[in-house]
């Protein structure tokens, strides 16, 4: 497949003991499998964020100083042309430290793709993937239909981080990867054009 994108896949959980990297790492294979992808794995334990965010004002600059030692994290966002992002559901939500990241990061995920690969109990994080929908459209990030999910994962994966049974999620990463190159593309071209004010 012809024009390969940039592809962020990013661990969203960042407590301890948590088992979002073998879901990450799992996703990662596949994208690279699929063929159509440079992929950067950004596991957001790397960059730690605090909660408070920069005082809002008329005159705030769309991209706000940040910690030091998080402009790397910026910089892979902002170089990103598609995301999965990685979640557990938590509570019926996706974690804290996602949320921090985006609204740290707003702008890195404007008129991008992005796709979902979730893990948790009974809902393998769909509840957090609906979430994270509406809060990413209000970024005007499209999210694509397709998705992963991982429900009661400590039961699917084996000692070695892969899914006991693949066909099932395999067929379903292949469906998403071919939806976010397809609107990674297409917002990859209309991000040459302004955006009407």
């Amino acid at each position: 497949m012809s024009n390969t994108l940039r592809l962020a896949v990013v661990i969203g959980s960042v407590r301890e003991g948590r088992f979002g990297p073998v879901v990450a790492n799992w996703a990662a294979e596949q994208a690279r499998q699929h063929g159509a992808f440079e992929v950067d794995v950004i596991d957001l334990a790397d960059y730690p964020l605090p909660h408070a965010l920069p005082a809002v004002s008329p005159l705030m600059e769309p991209n706000p100083v940040r910690p030091a030692g998080t402009e790397e994290l910026a910089e892979r966002l902002a170089a990103a042309d598609a995301f999965i992002v990685v979640t557990p559901d938590i509570n019926r939500s996706y974690p804290a430290s996602l949320k921090t990241a985006i609204d740290w990061h707003y702008t890195q995920w404007n008129h991008k793709a992005v796709g979902f690969v979730g893990y948790g109990g009974g809902t393998g994080g769909i509840l957090a993937m609906e979430h994270l929908r509406q809060v990413l459209g209000e970024l005007h990030a499209h999210t694509v239909q397709g998705y992963v999910a991982f429900p009661k994962y400590f039961l699917l994966f084996d000692q070695d981080g892969q899914p006991i049974e693949p066909s099932g999620p395999e067929a379903a990463a292949r469906g998403m990867l071919d939806q976010l190159h397809w609107w990674g593309a297409a917002l990859a071209a209309a991000r040459k054009t302004p955006v009407p004010a």
